[in-house]
């Protein structure tokens, strides 16, 4: 259990626990009015009508002192007596609202009988009533039975002379309302708020343990992950974990996408330091060759310099090439609409350039290369810069025209696809097969039919990539039937005005 599980659990069971205080406060202060109102009201029950009638018939008979030894006697039901002059018999307070719905209830033209104006054997009229309270509407049977009580006790006065049970040691009387009470706990006990409440925090308890825990187990997971990403190891974690669905799963899977792309960048960058010592471990073994042989046989120091030149020139061209790549795949040169060096290139008339150079250098191999141009993309334009965008369609051109036989013909293509310039770039060359076709723009790939002797660094198809890349279009290769590749290059028209 980390720190951010226990800052979770605190917050969490904090923002429970306060919630149910102040739920649970709502609904208290909210019953206590309630109480309180009840408490105001005038109790209508059965066993009300029936404790007002005894009152009655005591005061009647007995007077003023047989009423307040009667009053005195009952334990349940407070009956109040009020004079005339708003005092209460037994001294007890009476609410003004409560005495004022007695009166109003008096003065209805249907008399209620839990409410009397009773005149004594002595001369004093009372008000009989009986305020309401949840109390003794929980004690119904109970106040039965002190009815009966009552009555009994104060018989000699109010109902004439007889037996007094109680004063003789009998049981009190266990009639029909002398069973209603069994043993056991009030339900008025302290324990009734405190076992909900009790329960309430036991489950805010088990709901934020497992919510801390839902939240923190992720990130202890994605902590790990950081941890063995910092001693190399980028294997994906988060993969599997989709079955959450949430903010926490996301990131994970973001996680394991930046260690995909992290692993992906060292290898290639490794695989591109391989590469590059292997290119020029080449010119560099025949130059000290060269250098050798102008050593030992001074006679041919001109052919010997002339071959240090050439490998001179193509390790220059190399390492051109590997600073363009550089310079591309970092994002140091941009290209396309809003940018500073762009402007509007004629694609037509590039073409038409760059095909001219071509034809140049295939004459010595005999080659032809023809050049169809659709009519309606004589005018097009493309936004960018035109050395990039010269050197991507010169470099797919010069693949074809290398990899194509003695004799052959390479076939040059300006039409208009959608709402995109097309240029593509047809040989019959070997061409490669299947699987390599997305690969042949990685750089230094070499396919497997591809003779070594063949002058190049695999880099031309690579930089056409990044700047077409770069310029919003798009590059890709297929096989012709027949033999042959068809490389193909989309790039974004600008629309006029």
């Amino acid at each position: 259990m980390g720190r951010l599980f226990w800052k979770f659990f605190l917050c969490i069971m904090l923002a429970q626990v306060t919630a149910t205080i102040g739920i649970g406060g709502t609904f208290w202060l909210k019953n206590r009015a309630a109480q309180q109102e009840r408490a105001l009201d005038i109790d209508t029950s059965p066993p009300a009508q029936m404790i007002i009638e005894a009152a009655s018939a005591t005061v009647e008979a007995g007077g003023s002192q047989a009423l307040r030894q009667f009053l005195g006697k009952l334990e349940r039901m407070r009956v109040f007596a009020v004079d005339a002059k708003g005092q209460e018999l037994m001294g007890r307070a009476v609410h003004p609202a409560m005495l004022a719905k007695a009166r109003a209830m008096l003065q209805q033209s249907q008399a209620h009988p839990v409410v009397r104006d009773v005149a004594g054997s002595d001369g004093k009229r009372y008000l009989l009533f009986l305020p309401s309270s949840e109390r003794f509407r929980n004690a119904e049977a109970g106040a039965a039975r002190d009815t009966l009580n009552a009555v009994t006790l104060s018989g000699p006065r109010a109902m004439g002379p007889g037996p007094r049970p109680s004063e003789a040691g009998a049981p009190p009387p266990r009639g029909e309302f002398g069973r209603g009470m069994p043993p056991g706990p009030r339900m008025d006990s302290p324990y009734r708020t405190f076992v909900p409440l009790a329960a309430a925090i036991a489950a805010s308890l088990l709901f934020a343990f497992l919510l801390a825990w839902y939240f923190a187990r992720p990130i202890r997971d994605l902590r790990q992950a950081f941890e063995a990403a910092s001693h190399g190891n980028l294997a994906p974690r988060f993969h599997a974990s989709g079955k959450r669905g949430d903010e926490l799963t996301d990131l994970g899977r973001d996680f394991d996408r930046m260690t995909g792309r992290l692993r992906n960048l060292m290898d290639s960058q490794t695989r591109l330091l391989h590469d590059v010592s292997h290119e020029l471990r080449s010119p560099l073994a025949r130059l000290q060759a060269a250098i050798g042989l102008a050593h030992q046989q001074p006679e041919k120091m001109a052919a010997s310099m002339q071959r240090i030149e050439r490998e001179s020139e193509r390790m220059d061209k190399l390492i051109g090439e590997l600073l363009t790549l550089s310079r591309l795949e970092a994002g140091a040169v941009q290209a396309g609409a809003g940018h500073a060096h762009s402007e509007d290139v004629g694609i037509a008339d590039l073409v038409h350039d760059i095909v001219d150079d071509a034809r140049y250098e295939a004459r010595a191999r005999l080659m032809g290369i023809d050049l169809a141009i659709d009519a309606a993309m004589a005018d097009a334009s493309v936004t960018g810069q035109p050395e990039l965008l010269a050197r991507a369609v010169e470099n797919v051109v010069r693949n074809a025209v290398k990899h194509s036989p003695d004799g052959g013909t390479v076939d040059v293509e300006l039409s208009r696809l959608h709402d995109c310039l097309r240029i593509a770039v047809l040989d019959r060359g070997p061409g490669v097969a299947s699987a390599d076709l997305a690969r042949i723009f990685e750089p230094f790939f070499r396919a497997s039919n591809t003779q070594h002797s063949t002058d190049g660094h695999g880099l031309g198809l690579a930089i056409a990539r990044h700047v077409i890349n770069a310029h919003g279009g798009r590059i890709g290769a297929s096989l012709r039937s027949g033999g042959g590749l068809c490389v193909e290059m989309l790039l974004p028209v600008k629309t006029p005005g």
